[in-house]
Formats: C-alpha cells, sequence, structure tokens
C-alpha cells in the first residue's frame, strides 16, 4: 500500500521510499521509516494531499505520495 492509497483518518506507518530526486528532501521534512503520519484530507480534486506528521502538517502530491511505501498501524 502506498500513502496515495491512503483514506481521511488514517493512521499509516511508513515503510521505505522509493529511490528518486526527491528521497533525500522528502527524508529531510520527517518521512523516515517507522514514522507513524495520518491523512487529515485531499483536495477537492484530489491533489494534493494533507498529511499530519510529528508536530506539523504537510501537503504532497499524489504522485509524490505514491512512492512511499506505508502500512496501516492499529
Amino acid at each position: 500500500m502506498t500513502l496515495k492509497d491512503g483514506k481521511t483518518g488514517m493512521t499509516l506507518k511508513i515503510v521505505q521510499i522509493e529511490e528518486s530526486p526527491l528521497k533525500q528532501r522528502l527524508m529531510s521534512m520527517g518521512l523516515i521509516p517507522g514514522t507513524k503520519v495520518t491523512v487529515l484530507r485531499s483536495a477537492p480534486l484530489g491533489d494534493p494531499i494533507a498529511i499530519g506528521i510529528r508536530s506539523y502538517n504537510l501537503a504532497l502530491r499524489r504522485e509524490d505520495a505514491e512512492r512511499i511505501t506505508v502500512k496501516t498501524v492499529g
């Protein structure tokens, strides 16, 4: 399952991030394996999606969220 597939309100744990030019940038923003994120909402047309990570909210394009593998938590 990828972060793109997450529904509003779901809590997910990051498993891995695919190799891409954006990988280091995402990791510097706190998206590292083992981190829990919450899907907050998505824009009316579906792009971007807002996630809550640690103590802040982050908006990601669906294209970038598709590169992040996650699993559901509890």
